[in-house]
């Protein structure tokens, strides 16, 4: 994925949210609805993690320190677990909160509906942030599109190393469903006059917010604790190796992301008993040479040379290749 298509899209979800935003806070205002309050907070919630997620963006650009040799790729990732906090605790679990206290004031008669021309701000509302999320959907789609190639967009957000564009698919995603949500919730209030449609509507939006957070987490995690290569990176550097003169065998081969497009590679290639550490030396620059060309996001690669003899595998290795 190219970061310029990831930054594009949280460009556009960032300024459509910031919009959404003030218009739904407007709107509950005027009505008092709960299921607008907390469609507004959700999205201020993810104004602020698209501003996050920019600021990581630009802070994962910075150059290697003695401190930090490689790099800074990781501050992507980072920032997109935070982002995964933030919509759990200030959109899920506010709009929980908000859903309860909704319900309560209703049991104990304390809530009205109000006047009839503020009874169709809200769907007015809906129906303009629909619009909108709509449009800032479509963008992540289109630079989705681009890069997933035959994957699933389950497979692409499972799979991504880049966490910008999985981000903001599910959160634009939560977003028009979390706003279909609050407009039928609001409508079938607005039918029957029972509020505890809109209590449900945002009860239900919590819920939403919640499973989109923690899919977040968990994706995130794993990218913070360290994955390899694609199969398909492997099997390109594997291959490369295997061309490469001099040497017999590919020993072993371990790769991890620094960051979205930084990839460690550590590899143990079995040479001749016979090369003398000139030709030795020679054949790691020609390895180094061809993982760089399989695999242009290798930044940091390390290549350990071993004697190769047919009948001998190192007791802790498995051969691969």
């Amino acid at each position: 994925m190219s970061t310029e298509g990831g930054t594009k899209a949280v460009v556009a979800a960032l300024l459509a949210n910031l919009g959404i935003a003030a218009t739904k806070f407007v709107a509950f205002f005027l009505t008092g609805f709960s299921s607008m309050l907390a469609e507004a907070i959700h999205s201020i919630a993810d104004s602020g993690n698209q501003a996050l997620l920019l600021l990581g963006g630009r802070r994962s650009r910075r150059e290697a320190t003695e401190e930090h040799p490689f790099g800074y790729g990781r501050e992507r990732y980072i920032y997109s677990f935070i982002v995964a906090i933030v919509l759990f605790s200030v959109g899920g679990l506010f709009a929980l909160y908000e859903a309860y206290h909704k319900a309560h004031e209703v049991h104990a008669g304390h809530s009205e509906i109000g006047d009839d021309w503020k009874r169709f701000v809200p769907l007015v509302v809906l129906g303009v942030a629909i619009v909108l999320e709509s449009l800032s959907f479509r963008t992540a789609i289109r630079e989705t599109d681009r890069i997933r190639g035959g994957a699933s967009y389950v497979q692409f957000i499972r799979r991504a190393k880049q966490p910008e564009l999985p981000v903001v698919l599910l959160e634009d995603f939560a977003a028009l469903l979390g706003l279909f949500l609050a407009f039928v919730g609001v409508s079938l209030m607005l039918i029957t006059g029972n509020q505890y449609f809109d209590a449900a509507g945002t009860a239900l939006i919590g819920l939403l917010l919640v499973l989109v957070a923690i899919t977040l987490a968990v994706e995130t995690k794993s990218l913070l604790l360290g994955e390899s290569a694609s199969e398909e990176a492997q099997r390109a550097i594997l291959a490369a190796l295997s061309a490469t003169d001099g040497v017999e065998r590919v020993i072993h081969l371990k790769t991890m992301h620094l960051g979205p497009e930084e990839l460690l590679v550590a590899v143990k290639i079995g040479v001749r008993a016979t090369d003398v550490a000139a030709e030795v030396a020679a054949t790691i620059d020609r390895a180094e040479r061809a993982i760089r060309a399989a695999e242009p996001t290798a930044s940091s690669i390390y290549v350990e040379p071993d004697i190769y003899r047919a009948d001998y595998v190192p007791a802790d290795r498995t051969p691969s290749g």
